[in-house]
Parts: C-alpha cells; structure tokens; sequence
C-alpha cells in the first residue's frame, strides 16, 4: 500500500490579521459613500454615524441614526449601508443597527456639512 504525505497547511484556513486602524479607515470611506437621498452630504458627515466597531477578523458592526424615526429611507439606507460595507474586500462582515438614543441633532454635522447645507 502506498501512502501520501498529506500537506496539512493548505488544507488549514490562514486567519489574518486585521489591521483595525487602516480598517476602520476603509469603513469611514465606504459611509462616506453613502448618502440620505433627500440630504446631499454623506451619512459619516452628516453625524448619523454613532460608533463604529471592529473585530480582530474583519467582522463591521456600525450603530446609526436616522434624522428622524419617521425618515423615509429607515427601511432602506441600513440595508444599503450593510450590503456597501459587505462589498469590501478588507470587511468579513457587517451589520448596521438603528438607535435614535441621542436623538440625531444638527450638532452631530461636520463642519464641512453645516457648510454644505448652508448652516454656516
């Protein structure tokens, strides 16, 4: 009978190791891309973005708000966060959860999106 030498290596998934800083980059750019259809300025800029966490194996989980729990998109723009988030090829998986716990403010806007909008 003959035997092989079975190389146990290739067989193994190599874990990576997840650089969360240049991840967590990547993310802000993937919610910068991302807009509220009747506000013209990204979603990170526009303060909708409470905390964003990652995991050392890629896994994303971002909490957001809505300007208002009546907003037209609630149904839509998490779902179209999760799915641009899980297109990136550094992200292993996302998920997106919706607090209004603080409420969303005008406070919560970047500069460079109160000027967008005319509120400077």
């Amino acid at each position: 009978m003959e035997t092989k030498n079975i190389n146990t290596e290739n067989t193994q998934e190599e874990k990576k190791e997840v650089n969360l800083e240049d991840l967590k980059e990547e993310v802000i750019k993937v919610l910068r891309m991302c807009y509220d259809p009747e506000i013209p300025v990204n979603i990170y800029d526009l303060g909708l973005i409470y905390d964003v966490k990652i995991a050392t194996n890629g896994d994303v989980l971002v909490i957001m708000t809505l300007t208002s729990p009546a907003c037209p998109v609630a149904g839509s723009l998490p779902i179209e966060v999760q799915e641009k988030l899980r297109e990136h090829p550094m992200i292993h998986d996302a998920r997106v959860e919706i607090t209004f716990d603080p409420p969303w403010g005008l406070d919560k806007m970047s500069e460079e999106a109160k000027l967008e909008l005319g509120f400077l």
